[in-house]
């Protein structure tokens, strides 16, 4: 009779723990906490207080991440551009320990070009370039954590796009 209690609380945690991730997938907002129990069936998803009971709303940046160095900065007059993190995490400029870096100042890169990886929970996601250009600073230092929209690279145009 316990087998039958364990294998039925395995099968409910399961179950609802499914209904949960689908249910934080397809939320209006990320989750402020989760908490899952074993015991009596819990799994329990917060998300941060909204005012006046009102629909949960995710603001955008107040300016597209490669489009300022800053928010409500204009964009740089010498026609610069950056390369940004695409979400949370760690920062590696090489595809391995003791690897070359992705690119290096003064190299140029090409649109689509893989320039980097940002970790976020055991994943490695790429960071391309998504216009050619040549890398004028490296901004962030290998194995540094970064957040969604930091400055990770500092481009120029390419140089046949300054000839007339």
């Amino acid at each position: 009779m316990t087998n039958e209690v364990t294998d039925t609380t395995s099968h409910g945690i399961d179950e609802l723990c499914r209904h949960a991730t689908q249910l934080a997938r397809t939320a209006p907002a990320p989750l402020r906490s989760v908490r899952v129990q074993a015991g009596e069936l819990l799994v329990a998803l917060e998300w941060p207080d909204t005012p006046a009971g009102g629909p949960v709303v995710v603001a955008a940046p107040a300016a597209p991440p490669a489009a300022a160095g800053g928010p409500g900065e204009a964009p740089p007059a010498d026609g610069t551009f950056t390369i940004s993190a695409p979400l949370v995490g760690t920062f590696y400029r090489a595809p391995g320990p003791g690897a070359p870096p992705f690119v290096e100042v003064g190299q140029d890169v090409a649109a689509g070009q893989q320039v980097a990886i940002v970790e976020a929970m055991k994943l490695m996601n790429p960071v391309d370039a998504d216009r050619p250009g040549r890398v004028v600073e490296v901004c962030v230092a290998d194995g540094t954590p970064v957040e969604y929209g930091e400055v990770l690279f500092v481009l120029a145009p390419p140089p046949e796009a300054d000839a007339p």
